[in-house]
């Protein structure tokens, strides 16, 4: 486990100040899915946001100047790229936590992580806690979401954060109906989001224009979300609504994206049917 703190304040203090709580499955992640909590807490001394980064970086695609990059040395550059986010975000920390991929897509070998969570929640009382989505069609982020949502429900209900936010990176969630669906307003600080992005210059030097696509994402999140009003924002993140779970622990995950996946698909049904001729019935 790795923490940085870079405003030079102790850990306790850090760790008090942290309202706003991201935990990702790898370096960019957190600036990609849980930008909004960053820009709430930038600069506001009321207010932290800690990141976490579950993973070590070391299966990072790579080409260019990191093409010959060994997994050791592809970790290294990972790892620094993301203190230099932390720095440019002024987090309040940063813990990288260093598992492989491969160790916490498995649920047997999934215990460390769960028990990492749980000491980190022992610390700090976040009020708005970012993770992915579970429908992230990558399933290291999926198992990270499936161990975020695990630890809370363990820790019972007077321990559960006003928000809980299964974030956007690998499959738009444009399509979750408006009931489980929130959108998180990023219109704020354009040029401090493409700094955090522009960072991880290893995913950009190496095929993957993350920072592009992440950024055009949410324009186009802002233009496309209302067809009968003009903007209202400039930046858009979506997030599912993960609190159902936690409210209801019998409720099992693949029933709720079942029931999410049903709305979606009868209102679809229903909106489609509206405006369909239907003949009128022999009696009539």
């Amino acid at each position: 486990m790795d923490t940085y703190i870079q405003s030079g304040e102790t850990l306790e203090a850090a760790w008090q100040r942290t309202s706003h709580l991201a935990i990702g499955a790898h370096q960019d992640d957190l600036e990609i899915m849980a930008v909004a909590g960053i820009l709430e807490c930038y600069g506001d001394p009321k207010q932290g946001f800690m990141g976490v980064v579950v993973t070590n970086g070391a299966q990072s695609a790579r080409s260019g100047p990191y093409a010959n990059h060994t997994d050791a040395e592809m970790a290294q550059v990972r790892s620094a790229e993301q203190r230099h986010a932390a720095e440019i975000g002024k987090y309040a920390a940063l813990v990288q936590l260093n598992y492989p991929s491969a160790e916490i897509k498995h649920p047997e070998r999934r215990a460390g992580l769960r028990e990492d969570l749980h000491a980190l929640f022992g610390h700090v009382r976040p009020k708005t806690v970012y993770t992915h989505s579970l429908f992230d069609t990558l399933a290291t982020h999926r198992a990270v979401a499936l161990a975020v949502i695990e630890v809370l429900r363990e820790l019972g209900p007077e321990r559960t954060p006003a928000a809980v936010l299964g974030c956007e990176v690998w499959q738009d969630l444009d399509w979750l109906p408006p009931e489980a669906r929130v959108s998180l307003d990023v219109s704020a600080a354009p040029e401090l989001q493409e700094q955090l992005l522009s960072v991880f210059h290893s995913q950009i030097a190496g095929g993957k224009r993350y920072d592009l696509a992440a950024l055009g994402r949410r324009r186009a999140h802002a233009t496309f979300g209302e067809s009968h009003q003009v903007d209202a924002a400039s930046g858009i993140v979506y997030a599912m609504d993960l609190l159902p779970l936690l409210h209801n622990p019998l409720l099992s995950f693949t029933e709720y994206l079942s029931l999410l996946c049903d709305r979606h698909r009868e209102r679809s049904i229903a909106q489609l049917q509206s405006m369909l001729h239907v003949p009128p019935s022999a009696e009539s």
